[in-house]
């Protein structure tokens, strides 16, 4: 099977530092999925690498023309350039802290490489949402990132709450009338506050959700074991600690 050019967009989610000059990096492509790439020559400090390293940081949006073969494990990419240039992302500590927490998010749920548009399309655009957005959007940006990927992956947690299932129950992924006989579950304000974000469909929203800091750590924190029920090997979120001091 010989390699073919295709163009996609991609996201990238990781870059790992290769020899002298080159990185082998981790792409969300729209076209194939979650892929690896060697790309030469991008580390020089002559004219022509200079610069091009900057584009393969995690949560970049770019334009590809890749070499493809799916029977190999590391493919090279022929052409590259922005697709999108990030006024804030790269830039602002916090924006930056919570793109990353949505890359780890996303890269410990993609498992296998395959091509799934719709979901390109979500994760782009809440990264163009959340460069976009002000401080109030953006201080709840990770809890709706973590509620709505999950749509994706067959776990997304069904919005039926009300006075009577007042209770989340984590395994199930919906809300009960009873406390449940296990300890993964959500009550009160924390049950209330997630329905209340499952319903907003344009982040523009989140500014009408008013959380204080400490509630809104502690509830990324139950988002984690969420995940961690729902996903095998999902382990712990490394970004989490980072975003809990950034967002504070």
């Amino acid at each position: 099977m010989t390699d073919k050019l295709y163009k996609t967009k991609g996201i990238v989610l990781r870059t790992v530092k290769y020899g002298e000059t080159s990185v082998i990096v981790t792409i969300f492509t729209e076209l194939f999925g979650i892929q690896s790439y060697l790309v030469n020559g991008v580390r020089t400090s002559t004219k022509k690498g200079s610069g091009k390293a900057s584009l393969f940081q995690p949560s970049a949006i770019l334009d590809l023309v890749v070499y493809h073969n799916e029977l190999k494990h590391l493919n090279r990419i022929k052409e590259f350039r922005w697709d999108y240039l990030y006024r804030h992302i790269l830039t602002d500590v916090r924006k930056n802290a919570v793109a990353l927490f949505m890359v780890e998010l996303l890269t410990k749920c993609l498992k296998q490489p395959e091509g799934n548009a719709t979901l390109f399309h979500f994760i782009e655009d809440s990264f163009l949402h959340l460069d976009e957005s002000n401080d109030a959007v953006m201080a709840n940006f990770s809890l709706f990132f973590a509620l709505h990927l999950p749509v994706f992956f067959g776990f997304r947690i069904t919005d039926n709450y009300t006075e009577e299932n007042s209770f989340l129950d984590l395994q199930e992924g919906k809300f009960v009338a009873e406390q449940p006989h296990h300890p993964h579950f959500m009550r009160e304000k924390q049950a209330f506050i997630t329905s209340q974000l499952l319903k907003v469909m344009q982040p523009g929203e989140l500014e009408d959700i008013k959380l204080n800091h400490d509630f809104r750590r502690n509830l990324l924190y139950v988002y984690e074991m969420y995940y961690t029920l729902h996903i095998q090997d999902f382990g712990t979120m490394k970004t989490l600690p980072v975003l809990k001091e950034i967002l504070s």
